[in-house]
């Protein structure tokens, strides 16, 4: 949702543990990564779905589940190119970007929207119209046809990467003006001209209504669909023919971005999760890590870290990356943790790479920008982070040094995978650091190529690494 109102810049109290640690002191984050639990060769993530992650069989060239986890990329950003063209040019993009590791791709909003051929989709009409009914004065969303959508999902799928629709349920837009008798006035929310002629609403199945005067938030002043309505649920996740059902079964998608959480109550993920299946991660905008956690609790779902996100802002906009030891979604729970260094809503941090070097080595789903993959950033490097994610980041989080621009972790293996050792340096000097691994009398190098180094671990594990100014190098056994 472009939703700047609910931008937060105010982060919440850390807790004590993350507290008691000193700058220098060795931090162990006591969680685990998605991968310590999996077999290497059958990666699954939170709800049981395998994982598409990054490794390429050598047979055929796609997909095999890898130790590192699944890499999301969020194919679109704010104001794509209208003209009905972006499902072919995503299209043309899944095979390189399944070249390159990413194992996920989150769509935007899919169905015909109240601004037409302009919408972005978070203006929801009509969910079962994907650019194949002439209403709101097109016949094609902004995005392109019914058919060229099933090419694009029916191609990732090819590539054995996984599709997740953005789902808008918070609100509806473009219904007809009525008269509303808990209101006593018109309101617009009368969808039972929709062309598709499926799942038709009127002002009972919005609040306020015969359930309530509100839930927990409206949006924009577009009619709050009431989601404590059984006519509502069965639309939306219970009918075999419904929305979320409609979805996976006949459109293929495999998982959910539910946008605007905050909306609505996390019981209507739970519930949307228990009927219908597939990856979820909610739009829960707060940085407070508690409020993340429940939610990702209650809704049995994965949530996006934004807790994680202001403090990469903080920490290396800031040239404070000690902020690095604070409190995350990803520490108290990786497998239900979504991490981001952009998005369409929000592009608050100025040195990307940096955090990129951070989520795509760290534990979590990392997710990649559509703009900063394509655009903005350094391709090759981003590529080398999404291999060294899907390779290298496997085990628990230990913090081995942090203050305001050097941050070292290592990642501690899992199942015969070495782990890895991160070096971020936000200074504008190349540093040194003496850290211990977990491997002894064992040559390592850094995997991104920035440090030429070949150090050989000492017997104790100790070992001294480098990294470059402004930048990052990534270490493991040189295998």
């Amino acid at each position: 949702m472009k939703n700047h109102n609910a931008k937060i810049y105010v982060m919440t109290a850390i807790s004590a543990f993350f507290c008691s640690c000193s700058p220098n002191e060795t931090n162990e984050v006591d969680s685990r990564a998605e991968s310590q639990q999996f077999e290497i060769i059958n990666v699954t993530h939170h709800d049981g779905k395998p994982f598409s992650t990054g490794a390429k069989s050598s047979s055929t060239g796609k997909y095999v589940d890898n130790p590192g986890g699944g890499v999301m990329m969020q194919a679109f950003y704010w104001d794509v190119p209208a003209g009905g063209n972006w499902w072919n040019t995503v299209n043309g993009k899944v095979t390189a970007w399944s070249n390159a590791g990413i194992g996920s791709i989150w769509l935007p909003p899919a169905s015909k929207a109240q601004n037409g051929a302009f919408s972005m989709g978070y203006d929801p009409t009509d969910y079962f119209d994907f650019g194949d009914y002439n209403q709101n004065g097109t016949i094609e969303t902004r995005f392109g046809s019914k058919t060229e959508l099933v090419n694009l999902i029916t191609q990732a799928h090819t590539e054995n990467m996984k599709v997740y629709a953005d789902i808008v349920i918070n609100h509806n837009s473009g219904g007809q003006s009525e008269a509303n008798p808990f209101t006593g006035t018109n309101t617009w929310t009368n969808f039972n001209g929709i062309a598709s002629g499926k799942f038709k609403r009127t002002y009972v199945n919005f609040y306020k209504n015969s359930y309530g005067n509100n839930d927990e938030g409206s949006f924009g002043g577009f009619p709050d669909l009431c989601h404590a309505d059984p006519y509502v649920q069965d639309w939306l996740w219970k009918r075999t023919d419904g929305v979320g059902k409609y979805y996976k079964n006949t459109m293929k998608f495999d998982g959910w971005r539910f946008d605007y959480v905050k909306g609505f109550a996390p019981w209507v993920v739970y519930d949307w999760n228990a009927n219908v299946g597939g990856f979820s991660v909610g739009e829960l905008w707060d940085s407070n890590v508690d409020i993340l956690n429940n939610w990702a609790n209650s809704a049995n779902s994965s949530v996006f870290d934004f807790a994680c996100y202001y403090k990469m802002n903080d920490a290396f906009d800031g040239n404070n990356l000690a902020l690095l030891n604070d409190d995350m979604m990803w520490k108290r729970n990786p497998y239900k943790a979504v991490t981001f260094v952009t998005n369409h809503d929000t592009d608050e941090i100025s040195n990307k790479l940096l955090a990129y070097s951070y989520i795509l080595t760290h534990e979590g789903y990392p997710t990649i920008f559509y703009r900063d993959y394509e655009e903005w950033l350094d391709k090759t490097k981003l590529n080398n982070l999404i291999w060294i994610h899907n390779n290298k980041a496997t085990g628990t989080t230990s913090i081995l040094y942090s203050d305001n621009d050097e941050y070292v972790a290592r990642r501690n293996g899992y199942n015969g995978n070495p782990g890895l050792v991160v070096y971020i340096n936000n200074s504008t000097v190349w540093q040194e650091r003496w850290i211990q691994t977990n491997w002894a009398n064992t040559q390592i190098k850094d995997f991104t190529g920035n440090s030429t180094w070949y150090p050989t671990t000492q017997a104790d594990k100790w070992v001294k690494i480098q990294c470059p100014p402004k930048g990052y190098s990534v270490w493991s056994i040189n295998q």
